[in-house]
Order: structure tokens, then C-alpha cells, then sequence
């Protein structure tokens, strides 16, 4: 019985070591290809989300050991034309990572992109459809970004919450207000300007 429960273990610790091997080989090949699909897409989502941009400029800062980057759009003749920068928290099921433009007055959003989510399909995953993505478009961001349920907007800093998906149409706002906050409080119009 001894010698039987030794075999079973020598071939299970050399199953599970070669199991071990593929997986950290097929990780290792496959994950600067995942990388540079992430950086192509973040790349496109700065030209959506500043459709007058031609090309921009990367500006980034540390602030309380955080490293926070925003990316500046730049029209053809080299004059800002607004802010692309991510706005990363979590929504119903997981981490919801948007990529949001705001006008170069700092006063209204270009748009925004979401890039990333793992909400419920069918329901919290609509925030990835234009219809919902569209609202955001020119919308106010001062007081504060809002969504608002069964009616429409009635406020030029609100949006209609996706039905039956209150809490991913909640964490996209809360998520927009947080990355704006942090975004104006650390890059002044005037330092942008420049």
C-alpha cells in the first residue's frame, strides 16, 4: 500500500510540474502580445474620446505615491485641445476601466471609452454600447457628474442609468467624478495651457 501511495504521488507531483511548465511558458509568450493589445487600444481610445486630436502628449505626475498620467490632445496646428486620462474603480461584478475626455475649458466631457469591465451580460455590460457611451458627450461635469432612473435627463450634468443596471450606470459615474476630481486638482488649466 506504501509503495502504491508513492507512485500515485511521484506522478501527480510530475503531472502537476509539467502542467506548471506549459502554463508559465504559454504566460510568458503570450503576455507582451496581451500588453501591447492593451497599449494599441488605450492608444485608439485617446483619439475617440478627443476626436480633434491628431496626436498628444503625455503628462504625469506623483502624487502621494501614485503616479497619475494624463494624456493632452493636440489638433494639427499644436494647440490643446482637451484631456484624455483613465478613470479605473469598481463596478458590480468587477473593475470597470474608462477612458474619459474633457474639453480643454475643463467645463464639459468629450466622451468617453470603457475599455475594461466584467459586469453581468445583458445588463451592466450595456455601458460599453454607444447608446449609453453617447451621453457623455459635451455633458457638464460641474457640480458633479449624476445619473438619474426612469426618465430622462433633465440636467445638463446627467445621464439615464441603464435599466435593471443602476449599480454599473452608479460606478461609471462615481468613478468619472473621482478621476475629474483628481485630474483638475492636479493638472491646472493654465499649466496644460502652456
Amino acid at each position: 500500500m506504501n509503495n502504491l501511495a508513492t507512485k500515485m504521488f511521484l506522478v501527480l507531483t510530475i503531472i502537476g510540474a509539467v502542467s506548471g511548465g506549459i502554463l508559465a511558458g504559454v504566460f510568458h509568450v503570450a503576455d507582451p502580445l496581451i500588453q501591447a493589445n492593451r497599449e494599441k487600444e488605450l492608444k485608439e481610445a485617446i483619439f475617440v474620446v478627443l476626436p480633434e486630436a491628431k496626436d498628444y502628449k503625455v503628462l504625469e505626475k506623483e502624487v502621494d505615491k501614485e503616479k497619475i498620467t494624463v494624456y493632452k490632445g493636440i489638433d494639427a496646428e499644436g494647440k490643446p485641445v482637451g484631456l484624455a486620462f483613465i478613470a479605473d474603480g469598481g463596478g458590480f461584478q468587477g473593475n470597470i476601466r474608462i477612458m474619459v475626455g474633457l474639453n480643454i475649458d475643463y467645463l464639459k466631457l468629450k466622451g468617453i471609452r470603457v475599455l475594461e469591465q466584467n459586469e453581468t451580460p445583458g445588463l451592466g455590460n450595456r455601458i460599453k454600447e454607444p447608446q449609453f457611451e453617447d451621453q457623455f458627450k459635451g455633458l457638464e461635469i460641474k457640480p458633479k457628474v449624476e445619473y438619474i432612473k426612469y426618465r430622462k435627463p433633465e440636467k445638463p450634468n446627467q445621464i439615464q442609468a441603464i435599466t435593471g443596471a443602476t449599480i454599473s450606470s452608479d460606478a461609471v459615474v462615481k468613478n468619472i467624478n473621482n478621476a475629474v476630481a483628481k485630474v483638475l486638482k492636479n493638472f491646472p488649466q493654465e499649466e496644460v495651457l502652456k
